[in-house]
């Protein structure tokens, strides 16, 4: 899985689609068309109507031009993305320069090039827009045609009055666009964490298939390696104790024989032993995941508390199994000499908690524990330390049904502590039909 992690670029699957950018540029052409004649003739305040829609005339060819050179699903590149945007962005700010420029109530659209960037470009080319943004926004404050207004009534805009709109799109550029940047990161990051989950629960699949695929191959191959033994039979006894061919054929009936032991056991494997791999007690199961990890020379503990009733068994869980074994494995690994894994059960629940001497949850992340790319080691390589294994084994065992802690250990330096709690009711329930599952 980590090597998946490696080679998979978020970016690849989270590029900007062509088409969204045709269709909020539309709306944006019938948004100005329509002030622009509205002011024009509906308000017959004076409007340079030539040049206005000649810019708007360019938006429009433009959006042609890409609409009928890319197919509508193309991804575009970050960089083109940005130039189409900076393109927008002029193209707004020569809009706002003939009609007024920072005194225009529409100057606050200017923003919309630099949030869009922030929804889907990387943040370097982000504060690239929005530094054109802002040098657009600063121009126009100084270097624009007259407001449109009534010729009889003259309008007089107090500079103060422009400084404060300035500022109030330079707000708003910086507002929005972190907001949209932090929000969309997020969603990227939980989008990329649960196909890393997909990763882990796709192999545990593959490997739980196993047994089935080797029944069928033992049910196939049945057939076409008992005629070979009849075969084999057959040429033993016609040829008796030829020496050309004897111990040609007594070594090709030996290995016929060997194929059938071999095709036996694969058979039992998946049939007769199939009801009992299925269930798994709780004992069995803490035995299943703490055993991989007791040769990397830190001592594994378990201590076994209140243990009331008879013990829970389950139906055996890939998620369950993973995402215990992964809580050992981070104790493990920041541990300094000692892991205790406990579990306790009663009438109303089933927990598991392990509890490791190393140096604790940085209490600046303790709360956030558990988010996709939410790591607990400092200067991590991409495919290691990104928080993804912590999380993936959260999710497993949260829709299991299970109620997760994450704590320090009171006593200062004593180490971390985590919980994982289960409804009795939600732990056994899968037992009751063999084909359900929990996860």
């Amino acid at each position: 899985m980590s090597q998946d992690l490696r080679t998979f670029d978020p970016l690849q699957s989270n590029r900007l689609r062509l088409n969204t950018l045709i269709r909020l540029r539309w709306l944006a052409i019938i948004g100005q068309s329509m002030a622009v004649l509205i002011v024009a003739y509906g308000l017959r305040f004076p409007l340079p109507v030539g040049l206005c829609f000649a810019l708007i005339a360019c938006s429009a060819w433009v959006n042609l031009f890409l609409a009928l050179r890319y197919p509508a699903t193309h991804r575009l590149e970050p960089l083109p993305a940005l130039g189409i945007l900076i393109f927008d962005a002029l193209q707004l700010a020569g809009l706002l320069y003939m009609t007024g420029g920072m005194t225009n109530p529409f100057s606050l659209l200017i923003a919309v090039p630099v949030v869009v960037s922030a929804t889907s470009l990387p943040l370097r080319l982000t504060f690239a827009i929005g530094f054109v943004v802002v040098a657009l926004a600063s121009v126009l404050v100084r270097f624009h045609l007259p407001l449109p207004w009534n010729a009889s009534e003259p309008l007089a805009i107090p500079f103060l009055y422009v400084a404060g709109m300035w500022m109030a799109v330079v707000s708003s550029i910086a507002f929005t666009a972190i907001y949209a940047w932090r929000i969309a990161d997020e969603a990227r990051q939980l989008a990329n964490a649960l196909s890393a989950t997909e990763l882990v629960l796709q192999r545990e699949q593959h490997l739980s298939a196993l047994d089935g695929l080797a029944a069928a191959a033992a049910h196939e191959l049945g057939t076409p390696l008992a005629t070979i033994a009849l075969v084999a039979k057959e040429m033993q006894r016609a040829l008796g104790d030829d020496p050309k061919f004897h111990e040609d054929v007594s070594l090709l009936r030996s290995q016929t024989d060997r194929c059938r032991e071999i095709l036996k056991r694969l058979t039992s494997l998946s049939t007769e032993s199939e009801a009992h791999l299925a269930r798994l007690p709780l004992t069995s199961l803490v035995e299943e995941v703490t055993a991989p990890h007791r040769e990397f020379g830190i001592m594994i503990k378990l201590e076994p508390g209140e243990r009331m009733g008879p013990e829970p068994v389950s139906r055996r869980n890939p998620g369950v199994i993973y995402g215990l074994g992964n809580l050992v494995e981070n104790a493990v690994d920041f541990a300094k000499s000692t892991v205790v894994v406990g579990w306790t059960w009663n009438d109303q629940r089933v927990t598991f908690w392990v509890r490791d001497d190393g140096p604790g949850f940085p209490a600046d992340i303790i709360d956030r524990i558990g988010e996709p790319y939410m790591s607990t080691r400092q200067g991590a390589e991409l495919g290691g330390g990104l928080g993804l294994g912590l999380f993936i084994a959260k999710t497993l065992l949260e829709r299991s049904g299970a109620n997760l802690r994450f704590q320090n250990v009171p006593d200062k330096g004593q180490g971390a502590f985590v919980q994982v709690t289960w409804p009795s009711e939600v732990f056994i329930k899968p037992l009751a039909g063999a084909e359900q599952d929990f996860i």
